[in-house]
């Protein structure tokens, strides 16, 4: 295969999200919460040659654009992403994933006896770090497995 072949299919309008570490597309499939139960088209390419990473993921999703909020929780697994939305085949919005200084009301707390786990009327709070997130709370400390603590909410 030469550089100039796609090896995934243009998409007509949604979202691409390029320079995903190697390895986390399923990761960014989580955050956005598509499992294939509502039958989204999606394509991905995982461990593509990347002059910039080396390896990377790629992640396209037919007809949906992201949310700020989905956007913020993707920058901890995926910090050098790009996203670009799509539409009628063209890219009409290009950007870097900036990292927040706050996660809010996407992310839930393991700890079983933080006060946004329990039924208070609050939307749980997390402070980024370089390696992770602290619930502002608890001060409980996600580093490994972000996508799993993504709310149901």
């Amino acid at each position: 295969m030469t550089d100039t072949e796609l090896r995934v299919s243009k998409i007509e309008n949604g979202t691409v999200i390029d320079h995903i570490t190697g390895g986390q597309a399923l990761n960014v499939l989580a955050i956005i919460g598509i499992d294939g139960s509502s039958g989204e088209e999606v394509s991905i390419g995982m461990n593509v040659p990347s002059d910039r990473l080396g390896r990377k993921d790629i992640v396209k999703v037919e007809g949906r654009e992201l949310s700020e909020n989905e956007v913020d929780v993707l920058s901890l697994i995926a910090p050098a992403a790009t996203i670009n939305i799509v539409r009628d085949f063209e890219v009409v919005e290009k950007h870097r994933v900036t990292r927040p200084k706050t996660v809010v009301g996407v992310l839930s707390c393991p700890n079983a006896n933080c006060i946004s786990t329990e039924d208070e009327p609050i939307k749980s709070r997390f402070d980024v770090l370089d390696d992770g997130v602290r619930c502002t709370y608890c001060e409980t400390i996600i580093r490994d497995s972000i996508a799993s603590h993504i709310s149901a909410a």
